[in-house]
């Protein structure tokens, strides 16, 4: 059997436009600085089971916002976590009285669960929060992945249902009704970090930075010069850092999931880590990647899972329902399909390779 984890979940290859003889020059790391000769500043560390990077394009006085930045997203990860050893877990708490009590919540965790229960509905149960019991099986992000025993999946499957996660507005309490139910946040907390991030880096006077919570990206205002930020979309086909278009963003997320992400390989045969919670199999539908463009990473999060699950045409159906909420979905077969608000100011391919299709 072989095992393969990316060590980032989408995207990332920062681009910035650097005028040399009309071209355009793609950076990887820190971009030019801006036109007020304000170096842009990145920190970069290890949490929520990702690379996390921070990058500032204003003046800063010293780094103490990156400690309040990083010290945010390690609380997070803390009280929503279900892959650390930690008492701290209030998701863990949730899932050890599953079928026994109600369990108080802070409001930050009711709210990404509340989220979560929201965004269930929405795609009709293919986002569920509950699919614990599945993921566990697989063990897709670690040594050991292999493929379950048919019987074990189909026992395990009854557990997944988000309708028998009770939530208790009022109190901030949550029940799980069954024994041996586990709710998972791992499709929606970054998300919600990267959301808070924003909002400290807002506080403390930045307007323009770029926040990569392993893939997930959230764009704070504009680049310092009014023009919009230019990330490369991963080509599903090549190494990281391989793009096979450019997305424009202005305060903006762009979140991605996608087959090449996380997966193992047996029998000659692929297993990637986007679960269907109704066959509790890795979902097969012709789609390599779904990338959402929305306001909130934590939408933007939960949606790129739930699009995928769907498939092109009933998450196609979805999107354009969906305010502020555009995406791009890219088949096995190379073709790019958008929805209606993407036009080729905000989104071009540059990899002729890839067609999109009318």
């Amino acid at each position: 059997m072989y095992f393969k984890k990316l060590s980032q979940a989408i995207i990332i290859l920062f681009l910035l436009i650097f005028t040399i003889t009309g071209c355009s020059i793609p950076l990887e790391t820190i971009p030019e600085k801006a036109k007020d000769n304000i170096e842009p500043v990145a920190k970069t560390t290890f949490l929520m089971g990702t690379i996390v990077k921070i990058t500032i394009f204003d003046k800063l006085e010293n780094d103490a916002v990156f400690t309040k930045v990083f010290d945010r997203i390690e609380e997070i990860e803390n009280k929503m976590t279900i892959n650390k050893n930690t008492d701290k877990s209030e998701i863990i708490k949730l899932n050890n009285a599953a079928g026994k009590d109600f369990v108080q919540l802070s409001p930050e965790t009711f709210y990404v669960l509340e989220k979560g229960r929201h965004f269930s509905v929405l795609s009709n149960g293919q986002f569920d929060i509950t699919i614990g019991p599945i993921v566990k099986l697989w063990n897709i992000d670690k040594e050991n992945a292999s493929v379950p025993d048919d019987t074990l999946i189909k026992n395990k499957l009854p557990l997944v249902n988000y309708r028998n996660l009770l939530l208790n507005k009022t109190e901030l309490k949550a029940k799980l009704l069954k024994e041996k139910m586990i709710v998972d946040l791992g499709a929606i907390a970054k998300g919600y970090a990267a959301d808070e991030v924003a909002k400290i880096l807002k506080e403390n006077g930045i307007k323009h930075a770029i926040i990569n919570l392993g893939g997930n990206i959230l764009t704070l205002g504009t680049k310092p010069d009014g023009t919009l930020w230019r990330l490369g979309l991963q080509d599903p086909y090549e190494p990281r850092g391989d793009y096979m278009a450019i997305v424009k963003l202005n305060n903006q997320t762009l979140v991605s999931s996608g087959t090449y992400e996380k997966y193992f390989e047996q029998n000659g045969k692929r297993y990637h880590h986007i679960i269907d919670p109704q066959t509790g199999y890795p979902a097969e539908n012709n789609l390599i990647s779904v990338s959402i463009i929305t306001r909130k990473s934590i939408d933007g999060d939960a949606l790129s899972t739930a699009i995928f699950l769907l498939g092109l045409e009933k998450g196609m159906k979805l999107i354009e329902k969906s305010p502020d909420t555009e995406a791009i979905f890219i088949t096995n077969d190379k073709k790019v399909y958008v929805s209606s608000g993407i036009n080729e100011d905000i989104f071009k391919i540059v990899d002729d390779q890839y067609k999109l299709q009318k």
